[in-house]
């Protein structure tokens, strides 16, 4: 079958598309097309044939049939090939308009035998069941029949398939025969329905396939009416019940054959067929480690098979480009993606592409690859099967009605710089928590969904959600919202990121532009679009760079020789069908700065192109395809473009856009495109070289500021049309205007570190992109950008300003055209927070109550609002049986504590209360009604609770908790108060108290505490009667200490003045310190003095004694908490007095008293050392109360700079014992430190002196550095060895021992300095007095070691020590006599003690078990050993002070293999024992002359006497009376050759042999003749006489 031409010039699609199932049906059936010449008519011939006349044609075969039931015996002889031909021609005369029927079946209609019914045969096999997806069906059909994928040349050779098909399957399935009555009336109706229909088929076959519908229904028609004048026209005559019955039968069976051949019909359809790819399995995301490898899978369903395309971030992965990086593999329907070792470049989003002929599909999934930071962390990417559909929230006990969603640990305002890496993140809390359910995350810039790529990528780890920039880039900026939905409800936070500029790589340069897109493209160029950078390096930008890279490739090429302004660009000299990024570069006068962030890539293809790619391609192979051919003749000059005209201009470009001619014959066209100066008719083309071939063009080149036309010409091969219309008059230059600049500035305050700053929007502006905002404290003239990126609106809030600092702020507005004129600078605003009505208090309770009257308590609001509260109005109400009534005021005046007395109540009346807080900003809220308080006489015997708990100082692991008194104290005074403490998560039953003994104090320190973890207090006072009811609660407080903190510091001035200082880094401007002394204001304390400065506070003690101890904390109000303590106790006391002191009278400081020391010559060393010394410190040297001074016996100097103060003596003699004294002066700074040198002191100093004098002589000459000393080696050896220095070649070293010289083979080269001597297999012998001397011209040195008594001992032991660390584990080994157990050292001495044990206990030793060494071997051996001898054996060496033991373990297993084998070599030692042997006697050759007698006698041996035979030349040898054999005694044998002959030569053997083995013993036997002998020497004789000559 040849393919249509469409086919032949797509042959890719085809050979991609067919799988091979496909291309073997295909060869089978074009096999079966050269057998059947039925079917080469082609699809017009066989038009005429529709599905109405087979069922006419069918209809005519029944009642045929029908009229010759009578005749069916002899009919029913004709065979299935009979059967086959008859179809065949029935088929061929169809094909041919055959009009007369006879031609069918007159040769065969008489022929006709019954056939057996055949069961319907399966179309498909089974495996090809299993494969085909549910929701539809591909026919194969066995024989001509064929795979239908629209590979068929046309829709017409289909149906003739199916209706042959059906014809054949009837003839063979039916079991009556066919006659030929009535043939002439079903031929005439069976032709004019064909003619009717062929009519109808030949219009049908040039239309769509909805008239091809359309003609079958009016085939049904025709069918059915033929079918009827068929049944009119039927001769009545008698028809038999049987008959009847028989007729009924086949016309249902004729009926269901129709019904399946309309189904057939039906699936032949080829949109039915064919279908688009659908993804059964879609692929999974995946977080994997780095080094890692991960396995994108999917599995896909589609026919014509789909070809799947693996992309990475949107570009296809080219396998072979990245060998091995990469494996894509498809197998059965299943596609695999697998990337190997993977690294941080591999987080992207992923794409499968599934294309077939009926469209595209794809699935995304992405890959997240994490950097492992030396704490491993299992966050896994949740995704798909783990998580259920989030339209509704199932709880375990049914549906949630709602959830709740809390964010903790929120990300903040942030700040990155361009090229840095960022994460945002936040906790997400869900209740109720349900375990299978994940929420939704999505993020948001500006409001746009993000999607994971090369820039950002998103990870939820079950409880915390992560945004990472793994590049930040200025287009990074910007408000960043995540938003949690869980089925239908969903919460937000949302926080801005900016993104400052990189460091310059040129100082002045400008920064990256921005935001590069691509507008439009075409096949001639691609309009390219940024935004300009905020800040210019401090110069005006001269212009930008564009640069293109094409995709695949790193060469970028600069696109413009000189800078463009204008923040559009056309770019040409692209290559058609090929994709391309761009990036650009600002310049100004100092250089060319970075270039921006690359844009995304796009194809130089005509919009057309890419619509028509994106949208589903169909298949170059279905549908009808109309050919029509032209007459050759000459080509036709296209017409002129229309709707020419200018869709940009700029002073460095004109884009021109028009529409192609209606007439330009049926080749392309292209395009020239010529110019003209306005006024002139001088026509210009512009395009000389390179036709255009989009409708489009960009113009360069143009005169800034002159006016031109334009117009264009078609061209083709016909020749250059007529130009089209000209365009309006053009003048060359920005089209756009560049905006005005904004007005009013308006700064208003925000945070205590951020203003919102308003204006009005630039007037007329149009293409605007957006705003900058600028910056600068007031006064200093240098401004910095609040924002990267431009952005939309009238308002913006400026982040990361400095607390109290005074700003001005300043916007400029940006469209393509350029950035505008800053606008007028703002009023100076100081940077602090808003100020706003404080929020509600809370927690009101009753403290105490009256007959008629009520103590109220209440909580601080959360929020003060920026400024401190003024006071607190309260309102009550009385409710009457559960009927709350009117509010009414219980102060006109604010309270200022968080305590008040309501009077004026009614007694045993029920009320409900609310507060409200007020500050500068007005009145808040009032807080929620509390509950109800009855007002009734408190009578009580226990205290109230005490009220207004406040923490502070909050710390990691400590906070200090205070409280107030109760109101109502119980039938006597409080005399204590008990702290108790939880988690703030624990249950009520898990409070624990803080103290065992009340405590008076209202505060306590509470320590302990666990950092991050939230606590709440509760305090409980106590008086006689009792404790009473707990307090409200105190927290939740987390354990923490905050960035920055800082603590109150102790401080001593110079005068000896002592005070505390405190600093705040983060004070409000409404921020005040307050000091108290044990949480008690100390305001008005005449002993104390507080100084305040900024951000610093002072509190000075003016007398500092006995009655300040105690614990002084500084509050800092208008802020979170920020406070500190500081403890004075009597020891803290007694420390800062004394340093009063020291301030007040001041001493020189000493870092080291005076001290002696006695230098190398033996000289004395006077010295001490000042912290430091002043030029004009001075020194006075006294000995015995007598200043002495510098002469030839002292020596003096003073180092300032270190404050070392030294005096020097060449030697002590008798009259220089006494004191020392160094007086030191430093202003009015005085010190002095003494040293005294009598008696035994001084005396021993003295020696010192004379000791050192000596060894410096000595050093003068060769010497010991380190005298002799012994170690003992790895080796279990003895080394002596000693250091020396001053060495020179001809210096000698000499060793003794005990006064003899010790000869030594190798000569000392001194090279480390190091002498040694090595005593291998140290011992007893080697016990003495060692010497090493050293010697030359210049003196000499000696060492001695004396090894003997305790000393040997310690070196022994240390030997011993050795040698048992180096014994190996005890081994197991089985011998003739036993067991035996052993160890080895490096070697054995006798003072290594060794000890054996049973199980713990010693063994006695036998002739059975014995201990024994041998050589380096120390065993033990059990002989004959018995199952007393398993267990546990130690052995033990003791170096003298410790043992070392080594264990083995003779039991179970190891007993048992070793006791077997002890058998096997006892048996073994046995049989060697016993075995028959040749004990001697026989000799190895024995030489006889002929006639003698040989006589041989052997001795043998075994146990049992061993059997005896002889062997002659391998034979056995038996006795006779020529050779006479004897064995007697079981001991000797005898071999005995009487008159011996040339016969007797040859090899003899012994064999003895037992039952515990044999042996052999052989000899050879020569038997020599004299006279031969004689011969054979005179031969050798003449030979040699021969060879003399």
């Amino acid at each position: 079958m040849s393919l249509p031409f469409y086919q032949r010039s797509h042959q890719h699609y085809d050979l991609s598309y067919r799988n091979k199932d496909l291309r073997t049906t295909v060869s089978h059936y074009q096999r079966e097309k050269k057998r059947s010449a039925i079917y080469t008519q082609g699809s017009t011939a066989y038009s005429s044939r529709s599905s109405a006349a087979h069922r006419q044609e069918s209809e005519a075969f029944r009642q045929a049939s029908a009229s010759s039931f009578q005749q069916q015996a002899s009919q029913y002889a004709l065979s299935s090939e009979v059967s086959r031909k008859a179809a065949s021609a029935y088929d061929y005369g169809s094909s041919h308009g055959l009009t007369d029927s006879s031609l069918l079946l007159d040769d065969y209609s008489s022929k006709l035998s019954p056939k057996p019914k055949r069961a319907k045969h399966s179309l498909l096999s089974g495996e090809e069941k299993e494969n085909l997806p549910s929701d539809y069906m591909v026919p194969i059909f066995s024989g001509r029949q064929k795979h239908v994928s629209g590979i068929t040349d046309t829709e017409e050779e289909r149906i003739k398939e199916a209706a042959a098909y059906i014809a054949q399957r009837n003839l063979l399935a039916s079991e009556e025969g066919i006659t030929t009555s009535k043939q002439s009336t079903a031929s005439k109706q069976t032709t004019a329905s064909k003619q009717s229909t062929a009519s109808k088929q030949s219009t049908a076959s040039k239309q769509s396939t909805a008239s091809r519908q359309s003609t079958a229904s009016r085939q049904s028609v025709v069918s059915k009416q033929a079918t009827s004048a068929l049944q009119q026209e039927e001769t009545s005559e008698k028809k038999s019940r049987k008959v009847v019955i028989r007729e009924k039968a086949e016309r249902l069976s004729l009926r269901k054959t129709l019904e399946e051949t309309e189904t057939y019909h039906a699936k032949l359809n080829e949109d039915h067929l064919l279908h688009a790819p659908e993804f059964i399995i879609k692929p999974r995301s995946h977080t994997v480690w780095e080094k890692e490898n991960v396995k994108l899978h999917c599995s896909i369903a589609g026919w014509p098979e789909p070809r799947v395309t693996w992309y990475k971030n949107q570009v296809p992965i080219n396998v072979h480009a990245n060998p091995g990086k990469y494996i894509i593999e498809s197998r059965y329907g299943m596609h695999t993606l697998e990337i190997n070792a993977c690294d941080f470049e591999d987080t992207a989003q992923y794409r499968a592409s599934a294309m077939n002929v009926k469209g595209e599909l794809s699935a995304y999934a992405s890959v997240v690859v994490k950097r492992y930071k030396g704490e491993f962390d299992e966050t896994r990417f949740h995704a798909g099967a783990s998580t259920m559909p989030l339209s509704f929230g199932v709880t375990p006990y049914g549906y949630a009605s709602r959830f709740e969603i809390h964010f903790d640990d929120k990300f903040d305002v942030s700040f990155g710089r361009e090229g840095e890496t960022m994460s945002l993140g936040c906790r997400v809390v869900i209740t109720p928590e349900i375990k299978h359910f994940q929420p939704e995350i999505q993020w948001y810039r500006n409001g746009v969904p993000l999607s994971p790529s090369k820039w950002v990528q998103t990870l939820w780890s079950g409880e915390r959600a992560t945004l990472t920039f793994s590049h930040l880039n200025k287009e990074d900026e910007g408000l960043y919202t995540i938003r949690v939905r869980m089925g239908e409800y969903y919460e937000q936070y949302s926080a801005y990121v900016f993104v400052r500029d990189a460091d310059a790589e040129i100082e002045g340069a400008p920064a990256a532009p921005l935001d590069v897109k691509c507008l439009e493209a075409n096949k001639d160029y691609i309009i390219i679009s940024w935004k300009q950078p905020a800040v210019d390096g401090g110069s005006p930008i001269l212009g930008y760079f564009i640069d293109k890279c094409e995709v695949g490739t790193d060469s970028w090429s600069q696109c413009n020789d000189t800078p463009v302004k204008f923040a559009r660009f056309p770019v040409t000299g692209l290559i058609e069908g090929r994709s391309y990024i761009f990036r650009v570069r600002a310049v100004n006068k100092t250089g060319i700065g970075f270039p921006s962030r690359v844009s995304e890539p796009v194809a130089a293809l005509d919009p057309a192109e890419k619509a028509r790619l994106k949208s589903r391609p169909s298949a170059p192979w279905t549908g009808q395809i109309i050919v029509t051919e032209e007459e050759p003749s000459e080509g036709i000059v296209p017409g002129p473009p229309t709707d020419l005209s200018v869709t940009e201009a700029t002073r460095s470009y004109v884009v021109l856009s028009w529409k192609p001619p209606g007439q330009r014959g049926h080749e392309g066209i292209m395009y020239f495109v010529e110019k003209c100066e306005a006024g002139t008719e001088n026509w210009q083309r512009v395009n000389t070289e390179l036709p255009v071939k989009s409708p489009r063009f960009a113009l360069f080149d143009l005169v800034e500021g002159k006016s031109y036309c334009f117009r264009v010409r078609c061209s083709n091969s016909a020749g250059v049309g007529e130009p089209s219309e000209a365009t309006e008059v053009t003048v060359v230059g920005d089209k756009l205007d560049i905006p005005k600049a904004p007005g009013k500035i308006i700064p208003s305050r925000n945070t205590d570190t951020s203003v919102v700053v308003s204006w009005e929007e630039s007037k007329d502006a149009k293409e605007l992109v957006g705003y900058y905002i600028e910056a600068s404290v007031a006064g200093s003239g240098k401004w910095e950008p609040c924002n990267n990126n431009p952005v939309k609106g009238s308002r913006f809030t400026c982040h990361g300003l400095v607390t109290g600092q005074s700003y001005i702020f300043r916007v400029r507005a940006v469209n393509a055209a350029g950035l505008s004129e800053y606008s007028q600078d703002s009023e100076a605003i100081e940077v602090k927070a808003a100020i706003a009505p404080p929020s509600p208090p809370c927690d009101i309770t009753c403290l105490e109550s009256f007959r008629d009257s009520m103590v109220l308590g209440w909580k601080q609001p959360d929020k003060i609002g920026g400024a401190e509260i003024t006071g607190y109005y309260v309102n009550y109400r009385e409710v009457i049986d559960g009927v709350p009534g009117k509010w009414r005021e219980a102060n006109v005046k604010a309270v200022s504590e968080e305590a008040y007395k309501i009077s004026n109540l009614k007694e045993n009346m029920v009320y409900q209360f609310q507060v409200a807080a007020m500050n500068m900003a007005g009145l808040g809220a009032p807080s929620a009604v509390s509950e109800c308080f009855k007002c009734e006489e408190w009578t009580i015997a226990v205290p109230g609770p005490p009220h207004s708990l406040k923490c502070s100082e909050v710390r990691k692991d400590s906070l200090v908790l205070q409280w107030k008194p109760p109101v109502h104290s119980g039938r006597t005074p409080v005399t204590g108060y008990f702290v108790d403490l939880k988690e703030a998560k624990a249950k009520e039953d898990q409070w624990r108290g803080l103290n065992e003994a009340a405590i008076k104090n209202i505060y306590l320190k509470v320590r302990g505490l666990k950092e991050g973890v939230s606590y709440v207090f509760r305090v409980r006072a106590m008086n006689q009667a009792g404790v009473g009811k707990p307090s409200d609660l105190a927290g939740p407080v987390v354990a923490e200490t905050r960035p920055g903190t800082k603590e109150v510091v102790v401080n001593v001035d110079d005068d000896g003045v002592i005070s505390l200082n405190f600093e705040c880094d983060k004070m409000t401007p409404k921020s005040e310190f307050s000091w108290s002394k044990d949480y008690v204001s100390t305001e008005d304390s005449p002993r104390l003095e507080v100084e305040s400065k900024g951000n610093k506070t002072k509190m000075t003690f003016k007398d500092l004694g006995m009655d300040d101890l105690g614990i002084y904390s500084c509050d800092v109000t208008d802020t979170d908490g920020i406070a500190s303590s500081y403890l004075i106790d009597e020891e803290e006391l007694k420390r800062l007095l004394a340093l009063s002191h020291e301030h007040k009278f001041p001493t020189v400081p000493v870092k080291s008293e005076l001290a002696v020391e006695i230098l190398e010559k033996g000289q004395v060393r006077f010295w001490m050392q000042a912290e430091k010394l002043s030029g004009n410190a001075k020194v006075n040297y006294i000995f015995n109360e007598k200043e002495i001074f510098e002469g030839p016996k002292y020596k003096m100097h003073i180092d300032r700079n270190t404050g070392i103060i030294e005096m020097f003596m060449e030697k002590l003699q008798d009259e220089d014992e006494g004191t020392y004294t160094f007086q030191l002066q430093d202003g009015k700074a005085t010190n002095h430190s003494t040293v005294v040198l009598v008696g035994d002191v001084f005396k021993k100093l003295q020696k010192e002196a004379e000791f050192q004098r000596q060894e410096w002589i000595r050093k003068q000459g060769p010497h010991f550095v380190e005298y002799l000393s012994w170690e003992v080696t790895g080796e279990c050896n003895v080394l002596l060895k000693c250091k020396v220095a001053n060495i020179k070649k001809e210096t000698h070293i000499v060793w003794y021992k005990d006064e003899r010289e010790i000869s030594v083979d190798e000569k000392h080269d001194f090279k480390d300095g190091i002498c040694t001597l090595l005593i291998t297999e140290f011992s007893k012998k080697d016990a003495g007095i060692y010497e090493v001397i050293l010697k030359d011209d210049r003196g000499k040195d000696k060492s001695r070691l004396k090894l003997v008594d305790e000393a040997f001992k310690e070196l022994m032991t240390e030997v011993c020590k050795k040698i048992a660390l180096s014994a190996t584990d005890l081994k197991i080994q089985s011998t003739a006599e036993g067991i035996r157990l052993y160890s080895f050292v490096t070697y054995y001495v006798e003072d290594l003690k060794v000890n054996w044990s049973h199980n713990g206990s010693a063994i006695r030793y036998s002739d059975r078990v014995k201990t024994g060494v041998t050589g380096e071997q120390i065993w033990l051996q059990i002989n004959e050993p018995t199952p007393n001898d398993k267990g546990k054996y130690v052995m033990e060496l003791f170096d003298g002070k410790t043992g070392h033991q080594k264990t083995v373990d003779l039991s179970g297993q190891a007993y048992d293999e070793a006791y077997a084998e002890f058998q096997r070599l006892k048996q073994a030692a046995i049989a060697e024992k016993n075995r028959a042997r040749v004990l001697g006697g026989l000799p190895d050759v024995v030489t006889i002359q002929e006639g003698k007698a040989l006589n041989l006698t052997c001795n043998v041996w075994g146990d049992p006497p061993p059997e005896v035979s002889w062997l002659k030349n391998e034979k056995a040898l038996a006795s006779d009376d020529h050779c006479n054999l004897k064995f007697e005694a079981g001991k000797t044998a005898y071999f005995t050759i009487n008159g011996v002959s040339t016969a007797d030569s040859g090899k003899y053997g012994l064999v003895v042999k037992n039952k515990y083995g044999s042996e052999t013993s052989d000899f050879t036997v020569s038997v020599f003749i004299p006279e031969e002998e004689a011969r054979m020497a005179a031969l050798e004789s003449l030979k040699g006489g021969k060879k003399a000559k």
